[in-house]
Order: structure tokens, then C-alpha cells, then sequence
């Protein structure tokens, strides 16, 4: 009797077990494939070079045996460090990137060469930075459930954006459903992963937003790092010990990106350039493959005299015809989107749509399945936007020119200056020959750990005229490309209250303008400054953009205030 009754109790568990699986991603259709020209590929790859598990060739040997072609890794750093070269790795296209850390959030440079100093600080910066630098930015995770790690400064112009992210995905289930999650992984991985996405509507909604300004790429971010931690119920980033899941080969099979058009010649250099470029062109979409397998997108756009498709650009046509071609499984449903609103809708193989190329819209598809996960169902296939008589972004308000100044340092004794640094960090000044009279030459060098919070700042008494007016004007160059922390500081406690802004500082002079509106707290809780209490102007020096250890000069002239 005991037998039987633990017999039961097994097979209902083990019925329970079954039912709770995820149901099997719908097999390709007739014919179906990666269409002739396209290639594969997953963004946002973690390696044991950051919080990852696997190694290069242990990942590379993965996507190829989910099918891909290319890969694009993006392990935590500051872009200091050299970026390996493209290279095939069992078959599959190896491109090294950074995932960069900001304060508003973190972002993905791509097609960075080594910067010459460690990019950081606030979004603004490190995406001028990366722009500067020849490479091309992604906000990552925008739409995590974790503040840390959202975007959340979009007036920051970032080239693109993860429409969906792997790691996002699961943190807004509860632990019942991570736990079934755990349960059915080993039988159905994919579908099991595939079972914890939703439609990431809030992320959609903002791409649509920003769309309706300006080009802005959306890629679906695998953020794979083969690794859940113990101590933290799952956390990718516990440095405790950690279970290998989800693998990064079923994270390869979850989605992926697609570039149509892209033919690859096994040229790692060239291929790279391929890839990369056809990601800051929009030329790609993104597919959930879990849930459906072998489907292709084709999305373009008739009328405008020349070839164009999704992420492309276009002026003034009128009429134009919208077509969107889906190979997908039975019940499928093309969506067509204008201005981020339903405009049309139909089965595949083809929606066609006429529409008024002369009216300014923005122009994207979606391809749904019956019976997707999530609430609400996540879509199979997402495309980047056809933009249609593109409207102009809103004009930057541009500020004023300064017509009445207040002369601070314009060569002669270094009255009004003085050193302030941390215990191990040194600091001093000269007054040298300049081909106008003389300039400061700023000498730096910070030591000490990293733990003290190493600095190096050169202080200008502010004097009483700082609050007659808005901005703080001079001229700056440096042994080597740089950033400098310009702040203002009132008096409070030890370190007073203060209020920065980073510049970028070249090796050949040019006039900086700082405007007293565009500094932020460095304690969120000071709120604005009162330009009648501040008593200090800085010019710091320290290892948000500076390595420890780093040493140079910098020459400033021409230091004054402006409205």
C-alpha cells in the first residue's frame, strides 16, 4: 500500500512536472529558413574577462552550436583596455566591446578603439566620449526593474537602444515562477527562458518617442553571463558561487538579431566593418526564436527612387507603398506601426500599405504569434523603423552669447589660486609663457588607493561677482586628451556642498563654456546652488577619468565669468 501511495505521489508530481513545460517553439515552416544574405548574430555577451563563466572560444563554440554568426561581446570595463581584434572562433564572428558604466545607467560601445583615458561619469559625457572616440552607443537594459541599472537621462543622444534584454527579462517575475522556471529549464531551455519574456511596452513606448526626433536603433541584448548566483536568488553579478544557467547557448537560442543583406566573406576586419555598420544603420531586426523558429522579415519601402528598408531614411515621397514580407508559422500576424499606433494589420506572407510620403512618420513592424508568453505577449519578430519625411528634433535651446564678463585670470601672478588634493596625491602651478602674455600650467599626479578617493583640485577663490552672473568661461588645453571636473562649492561641514560638470580638454587650446544651470549635485539632496554662497571654483582632477597612479599638466588662461 505505502508503494503505491508513494507511486502516486510520484506520478502526480511527475504529471504536474509536464503539464507546467513550456509548449515546443513551432517548427519552421516549409522552406523556411535564414534567408539568403542575412546573418545572425547576439549582442551583449559577459565572458570570465568581467561577471561571465565561459571564455571567448567556450562562447564562440556556443553561438555556433545555437547557429550563429556573429557575436559582439561587451564585458564590464572603462574602455581602457585594447579591444581584440575581430576574429573567427569555431566558425563564429568574434567582436569585442564595452559595456561602460555611467551614472544615469549603462551603455555599449560599439566599434570603440582604446580610449585614452577611463571613460565614466554621467551619461552625457561618456556618450560624447564614445561619439568622439568613432564609436557608437546602446543604451543597455533600459527598461530593468533595478534603478542601478535603467537608462534613465534620454535626452542623452544615445545611437540606439535594447528594445529587449535577456537579463530584464526575468527580474519582474515573481520567485514562484523562477522557481517552475528552474524546474523545467533542463527539459525545454529555451522554451523555458522564452516562457519569462513579456512585450517590454514602457521600452517600446520610449523608442517611439525618441523615433519621432531621430534615428534610434533598437537591438534585442542578450546580456548573457552563463552564471546565477546562489546568495542573491539568481543574480548574474553575486560574486559568490553561482550556478552555469541559463547556458550561453540556450541564451543564443532565446533570440536573436538579424542583419538582412549582409554577406559574409570570412575577412574577420572586413566582416566587423560589415556588422557594425549595418547595426548603426538600423539594417537589422530582432526575432524571438524560442517561440518560433526559421522565420524571416523583410521590410521596405517603394517610391522613393531607390532601395530602402528598415532603418533607412526618407524625404518628401509621395505615395509610397509599405511592405512588409514574414515567412512564420500559421496564425502569424504582421503588424504594421505608425508613429508607434496600429496603422495595419494582416497574416503573412505579405502586408502592403499606401501611405502619404510627403507626412512626416516613422514607420515600423511587429509579427505576432497565437499563443506567445507573456502579459502582454511579447512579439515574434521586431523591425527598426522606415522614417518618413523625418521630422526635425526640437532645436537645442541655445544659449546667449555673453555680453558682459567678469575677468577672473588672464595671465600674471596666480593671486587668487591655491592646491587642494588627497593625502597621497600631488599638485602644483606655475605661471609660464603664453603667446598672449602668461597662463597657469596645472601639474597632477594621484596616488594613494583608490579606496581614498584619490584628487588632485585647483581652487579659484569665486569672489562676491559670481552671482551677477550665469557661466564660467575659459581657456584649456593638456599634455594628453583628458577630462576635467570644473565645480562649484559652497561652504558646508568638511568637504562643502558642490556642483559639477566634466569637460573634455585636448592637447590644443580652445575656450570652454560651463554653464552654472547645466552642474548637477554631487550629493543629489543639495538641490541648485545659491550663487551668492559659493565661495570656491575647482578644477579637479581625479580617477573618475583619470588612472590611479596618472600624472600630467593642464594650462588654463583666460578665466572668466560671463551672462
Amino acid at each position: 500500500m505505502r508503494r503505491i501511495l508513494v507511486a502516486a505521489v510520484l506520478t502526480s508530481l511527475a504529471g504536474g512536472w509536464y503539464l507546467a513545460l513550456p509548449p515546443r517553439a513551432d517548427p519552421p515552416p516549409a522552406g523556411a529558413g535564414a534567408a539568403a544574405g542575412s546573418v545572425r548574430g547576439a549582442i551583449h555577451i559577459h565572458t570570465s574577462r568581467s561577471d561571465g563563466t565561459g571564455t571567448v572560444d567556450e562562447v564562440a563554440a556556443a553561438a555556433a552550436r545555437a547557429g550563429l554568426h556573429f557575436i559582439i561581446l561587451t564585458d564590464h570595463g572603462d574602455a581602457t583596455r585594447e579591444p581584440d581584434p575581430p576574429q573567427y572562433r569555431a566558425g563564429v564572428l568574434c567582436i569585442d566591446a564595452v559595456e561602460i558604466s555611467t551614472a544615469d545607467g549603462h551603455v555599449l560601445a560599439l566599434g570603440l578603439p582604446q580610449a585614452p583615458y577611463p571613460l565614466g561619469g554621467e551619461g552625457r559625457d561618456v556618450v560624447e566620449d564614445i561619439a568622439r572616440l568613432g564609436g557608437f552607443a546602446i543604451a543597455g537594459h533600459p527598461g530593468s526593474i533595478k534603478p542601478e541599472l535603467q537608462w534613465s537621462d534620454w535626452r542623452v543622444p544615445v545611437g540606439g537602444l535594447e528594445w529587449m534584454n535577456g537579463d530584464s527579462e526575468w527580474r519582474d517575475e515573481s520567485r514562484w515562477t523562477l522557481l517552475k522556471a528552474l524546474l523545467t529549464y533542463p527539459a525545454r531551455p529555451a522554451e523555458t527562458l522564452a516562457s519569462l519574456l513579456d512585450r517590454p511596452d514602457a521600452v517600446l513606448q520610449q523608442w517611439d518617442q525618441l523615433t519621432g526626433e531621430r534615428r534610434v536603433v533598437a537591438v534585442a541584448g542578450a546580456d548573457a553571463h552563463a552564471r546565477l548566483g546562489f546568495r542573491s536568488f539568481g543574480e548574474p553579478y553575486d560574486n559568490g558561487s553561482s550556478l552555469h544557467v541559463p547556458s550561453y547557448e540556450e541564451v543564443f537560442r532565446l533570440f536573436s538579431n538579424v542583419l538582412p543583406g549582409v554577406v559574409l566573406s570570412g575577412e574577420a576586419a572586413a566582416d566587423a566593418g560589415l556588422i557594425l555598420s549595418a547595426l548603426r544603420e538600423g539594417h537589422v531586426y530582432s526575432v524571438v526564436d524560442a517561440i518560433g523558429r526559421g522565420g524571416n522579415l523583410t521590410f521596405t519601402l517603394e517610391g522613393a527612387g531607390r532601395p530602402v528598408e528598415g532603418g533607412d531614411a526618407v524625404q518628401g515621397q509621395r505615395p509610397i507603398l509599405l511592405r512588409a514580407d514574414v515567412a512564420g508559422p500559421a496564425g502569424a500576424r504582421i503588424r504594421l506601426l505608425k508613429d508607434g499606433s496600429l496603422a495595419a494589420e494582416g497574416s503573412p506572407p505579405r502586408l502592403e500599405q499606401m501611405a502619404d510620403g510627403a507626412a512626416p512618420a516613422v514607420y515600423r513592424v511587429e509579427v505576432t504569434l497565437p499563443g506567445a508568453p507573456g502579459a502582454p505577449p511579447v512579439p515574434w519578430m521586431v523591425s527598426n523603423p522606415i522614417y518618413v519625411g523625418q521630422r526635425q528634433p526640437p532645436a537645442p535651446v541655445a544659449q546667449r552669447a555673453a555680453s558682459r564678463f567678469g575677468v577672473r585670470y588672464a595671465g600674471g601672478p596666480a593671486t587668487d589660486w591655491a592646491m587642494e588634493t588627497s593625502p597621497a596625491s600631488k599638485a602644483a602651478f606655475d605661471v609660464t609663457a603664453a603667446p598672449r602674455g602668461t597662463e597657469l600650467a596645472l601639474r597632477y599626479a594621484l596616488g594613494g588607493a583608490a579606496s581614498s578617493s584619490p584628487f588632485a583640485a585647483f581652487v579659484l577663490r569665486a569672489g562676491p561677482a559670481l552671482a551677477q552672473y550665469d557661466r564660467l568661461i575659459f581657456t584649456a588645453r593638456a599634455e594628453r586628451p583628458m577630462r576635467l571636473s570644473v565645480q562649484l562649492r559652497e561652504p558646508a561641514g568638511l568637504d562643502g556642498r558642490r556642483w559639477r560638470r566634466s569637460v573634455f580638454v585636448g592637447t590644443e587650446p580652445r575656450e570652454i563654456t560651463v554653464a552654472f544651470d547645466d552642474l548637477r549635485p554631487i550629493d543629489p539632496a543639495a538641490g541648485s546652488p545659491t550663487l551668492g554662497n559659493v565661495d570656491s571654483l575647482l578644477f579637479v582632477v581625479d580617477t573618475m577619468n583619470t588612472p590611479l597612479g596618472g600624472s600630467g599638466r593642464i594650462w588654463i588662461d583666460d578665466v572668466k565669468y560671463g551672462r
